[in-house]
């Protein structure tokens, strides 16, 4: 049997390789479609459930330390959705209960922008969202044109969400010339 170091090193690659093979397959028209999406909004909100939230936590966390006004759908300040805000419903699936019933609400009440972050096009999502950021990885449906992975359960999508998050928010921060060392006034200082 291997070592443990060569079993990790062989688990690291195989991670990483599987991470650089999803956000290669990711459409950039769409991730330009989602960024401008989120600059003219007046707030972003996002919603999810489980290891999915945790990323858009994070996600949304990194936006507002670039001035974005952004919010997680149950915080416990969460302000009121507006017509011209943006709620991000993160699914791989595009079925789980709490998010497709929040993207259904956000819809009927304020009709604000909805983009659906997933892997499953076909899903109920496809009627609410204005559009889709397809990561075009493994779910519980394991549909033929899926990204495989040796990763538990759905572990590539939610890493890839976070990643896509991180990586948009380096563009963003190019795009709009933001002075690095000046975004930490927005970083939390009572820690």
């Amino acid at each position: 049997m291997a070592s443990f170091k060569e079993r990790y090193e062989f688990a690291s690659t195989q991670v990483v390789e599987e991470l650089d093979t999803t956000l290669k397959s990711i459409r950039s028209e769409e991730l330009e479609q989602l960024t401008e999406e989120i600059l003219k909004a007046d707030q972003v909100f996002f919603v999810g459930v489980g290891r999915v939230m945790l990323a858009l936590q994070c996600v949304c966390k990194r936006l507002a330390h670039l001035g974005i006004n952004a919010h997680y759908v149950g915080e416990i300040t969460e302000p009121a959705i507006k017509k011209n805000d943006l709620l991000i419903v993160g699914s791989g699936s595009g079925g789980s209960l709490f998010p497709l019933g929040i993207a259904k609400k956000a819809r009927a009440a304020v009709d604000c922008k909805i983009v659906h972050i997933g892997s499953n096009p076909n899903s109920e999502m496809k009627d609410i969202a204005d559009f889709m950021v397809r990561i075009p990885v493994r779910t519980k449906y394991y549909l033929d044109d899926e990204i495989d992975s040796c990763q538990p359960m759905t572990s590539l999508f939610e890493q890839s969400l976070l990643l896509v998050g991180d990586i948009l928010a380096k563009m963003i921060i190019e795009q709009k010339q933001l002075d690095m060392k000046a975004l930490w006034q927005f970083h939390a200082n009572l820690e």
